[in-house]
């Protein structure tokens, strides 16, 4: 019988390792939904068909919601069945559909179909790989009333052989939470964004996951031999002989690799010349917390509270807010925890809140970030409320973000303590003193005005990504321009500079999150601008403190001021390759 060819496919990396093993296809591909038109009598029972096939979603969602809980690491996907559960209820999606059944005499299936994909245009239209998250919640559950509707269940993981590689069209965050690392070796998908829930899971189980391959699908056989490189974003299908040796040597030196790394779990983020670096972890979920522990985090340097909005009509109550935030703060285990306010608005919406917002108004450049907050007292109050309480179980600072005038901090001080106030009336625990209010340096008004802001302030964080963005008004995510994204631009130095040397003349605490963060060849400039805390996604923080250990920072001083010197980023560029080249 002849071989298999070969194929190698490139896709995107974003669970790293390296895995082989037989490949399980789960080819759910696209339903091919009938669209027929119901009778005015039969209008009755149409409804209730699709009443009946929402029931039985959420009791699918139920039995995945406590197999998860069985799972320390899956249970944190608590969170997001519960917000499952609420698209399931008298939401958009439902609703939706229930309208054209009545007013179009629709079928049912059709019925959803046209309404997820209206939900999901708006979603994609907003370009922004935050949102890739949010679209893959609302089509996982769109798609499971479409099935039930169809009696078309999909093929569960538990069928999979022991250390196979998972292909399907796309893993939803449902199906991540049933990946079990002692049976799945890998997964790679023909859909999915490196911000979404699946990407997290896969990372915080450690299972090797390559995303954006189309047809992948359709060009792999059952059982055939199939490697996944997550470090490189490379899928390899029937491999030969020669390219299978070439990856079991990348596989061991992977490991070893990882294994060295994990000793600098343990070890202190102090260059040669005996200076220490804090090194922190930017969590977007809950189920990042193990990952956080892992790999050494000196604590949350920022927590993204957008998760708790996400995918959801309705708001949080502030003791759903309370119970998530407590259990983040308990698991630092006396590391202090920076959360981060509602950042929402622009390219992350919160139907909830945002409610009948027009786009404008919630856009970009418009009520988003502190702003939002701002304008919708009941819920800062509310977010101020829960954190206050869950900063009794351990050491929590307040972050807001997109902040651009003294005034806004201003009234952001005294919500927080009106908070306070509101709690100490319903007699319960306030922490004393208040947990320290510091500013998101974000925007380039937020970096001039750093002295000014400094003044108001208990300590600053720069917001990497953003201030790039802004300062160079460019879109990373927008191909004819993303070129133009460049944190070496002497004028994002300079604004980072700017920000860096306020703090300190004001002796506050001043630390970076965002991809600058946790990427080694930035760190010499970074740490020679007078930076002194990084935050980062949790598994940069080994690499960044390995670097950390090799360098001198009086050197790195040095070479910072020379490239502060140029305004050619290339040449910048040039200079930092060059000294790290050395160092």
């Amino acid at each position: 019988m002849k071989a298999e060819m070969e194929k190698r496919f490139e896709g995107l990396g974003v669970s790293s390792g390296i895995a082989i093993g037989p490949a399980y296809v789960r080819e759910a591909g696209a339903l091919d939904v009938p669209e027929y038109r119901i009778k005015k009598k039969d209008l009755a029972a149409e409804k209730k068909r699709l009443a009946a096939a929402v029931i039985l979603a959420r009791r699918q969602i139920k039995r995945l919601q406590s197999q998860a809980q069985k799972d320390i690491v899956a249970g944190e996907m608590r969170f997001l069945f519960d917000a499952y559960l609420q698209m399931l209820e008298d939401s958009r999606l439902v609703r939706g559909a229930q309208d054209l059944i009545a007013r179009e005499q629709m079928n049912a299936e059709a019925a959803v179909q046209k309404t997820l994909a209206g939900i999901l245009h708006a979603f994609q239209a907003m370009d922004n790989a935050y949102i890739s998250a949010r679209i893959d919640d609302v089509r996982d559950v769109g798609n499971r009333i479409i099935r039930n509707l169809m009696r078309e269940p999909l093929k569960p993981f538990s069928q999979a052989p022991d250390g196979a590689i998972v292909i399907a069209d796309q893993l939803s965050p449902a199906d991540a939470s049933q990946l079990d690392p002692d049976r799945i070796a890998g997964a790679a998908t023909a859909l999915g964004g490196a911000e979404g829930h699946a990407a997290i899971m896969a990372r915080a189980l450690g299972i090797p996951l390559v995303l954006g391959i189309p047809g992948l699908t359709e060009a792999v056989k059952p059982g055939a031999r199939v490697i996944v490189d997550g470090i490189h974003g490379t899928v390899v299908v029937n491999p030969t002989a020669r390219t299978l040796g070439v990856y079991e040597r990348l596989k061991v030196a992977a490991r070893k690799r990882a294994e060295k790394l994990g000793h600098m779990r343990a070890v202190p983020a102090v260059t040669r010349d005996d200076v220490t670096v804090t090194l922190a972890a930017n969590v977007e979920l809950p189920i990042e917390m193990d990952l956080v522990k892992r790999n050494g985090a000196a604590g949350i340097g920022l927590l993204r509270t957008e998760f708790l909005y996400m995918s959801r009509d309705d708001v949080p109550t502030e003791d759903e807010q309370y119970e998530i935030l407590k259990d983040i703060v308990e698991a630092m285990d006396g590391k202090t925890v920076t959360i981060r306010t509602l950042d929402v608005g622009g390219e992350k919406p919160a139907q909830g809140l945002l409610g009948d917002l027009s786009e404008a108004a919630a856009s970009a450049l418009g009520l988003r970030g502190i702003r939002l907050s701002l304008a919708h007292k009941k819920g800062m109050a509310d977010q101020m409320c829960a954190i206050l309480r869950a900063a009794n179980h351990g050491p929590v600072r307040i972050l807001l973000p997109m902040v651009t005038t003294v005034s806004e901090v201003r009234q952001a001080r005294e919500a927080l303590k009106k908070a306070a106030q509101r709690l100490k009336r319903r007699k319960q625990k306030v922490p004393d003193p208040l947990p320290p209010l510091g500013v998101m340096i974000e925007v380039p008004a937020a970096a001039l005005a750093a002295d000014a802001l400094a003044q108001v302030s208990d300590f600053f964080a720069i917001g990497s990504n953003d201030l790039t963005m802004y300062t160079l008004a460019t879109d990373r995510t927008n191909e004819h321009v993303a070129h133009l994204y460049d944190s070496l631009h002497p004028a994002v130095l300079r604004l980072i500079q700017f920000a860096t040397q306020a703090a300190l003349r004001s002796r506050i605490p001043i630390s970076l999150c965002g991809e600058m963060a946790g990427d080694p060849r930035y760190a010499p400039l970074l740490l020679g601008l007078g930076l002194r805390e990084l935050s980062m996604v949790p598994v940069k923080i080994p690499v960044l403190k390995q670097r950390i250990r090799e360098m001198d920072l009086a050197a790195a001083t040095q070479r910072a001021d020379a490239i502060m010197g140029h305004v050619d980023p290339g040449r910048i560029a040039a200079l930092l390759d060059d000294f790290n080249g050395l160092a």
